[in-house]
């Protein structure tokens, strides 16, 4: 490839490229042996609107053998969730539209919905990095959070203990 005719937009998407499929190889090779710990696969629901998030939450989970339902927005989300019952929603809380607050509510009032598991997919770490932003997840009806900014085995971790605590999951 002639590199020199390209403008610069096109070589930095192009090393943009490179680097993200080196990450998503890395991820592949990591997630071959995190999978393995998983054993009971699930049906999980992803609502997030951002593409990046998406990605590697769908790209992970689908490599410990989960299977993945997608949405972008809540109406879209809860549609979803009537029709999948899924085992665990993971919930952007910042969604165009309905935020994933609402859309946890309205889960939590509907009888055919509400003993899915749903929690929160937020930067929060944990109860103690925003105490009040926690007890708003909380009193939405978030059985709690599963970080987005974590690593890889971390965040599997965090999905595994999900689907394990106290609950029906999928209806």
């Amino acid at each position: 490839m002639i590199v020199n005719d390209l403008p610069l937009r096109c070589l930095v998407s192009i090393d943009l490229a490179r680097k993200f499929s080196t990450y998503l190889s890395r991820l592949d090779s990591m997630c071959g042996t995190v999978g393995l710990m998983l054993r009971d696969m699930a049906r999980i629901l992803i609502i997030e609107d951002n593409p990046w998030n998406m990605q590697i939450a769908e790209l992970l989970l689908q490599r410990a053998g989960h299977e993945v339902i997608e949405a972008t927005d809540a109406l879209q989300g809860l549609a979803l969730a009537h029709s999948a019952l899924p085992h665990l929603i993971l919930m952007d809380l910042n969604l165009p539209g309905m935020d994933g607050f609402e859309a946890t509510r309205l889960l939590k009032e509907n009888n055919a919905t509400r003993a899915i598991k749903v929690y929160a997919y937020t930067p929060l770490f944990s109860e103690f990095d925003d105490p009040a932003e926690y007890v708003k997840i909380r009193s939405a009806g978030c059985n709690g959070i599963i970080p987005k900014n974590t690593s890889q085995s971390d965040f599997l971790a965090a999905v595994t203990k999900a689907l394990a605590e106290p609950g029906t999951g999928a209806v």
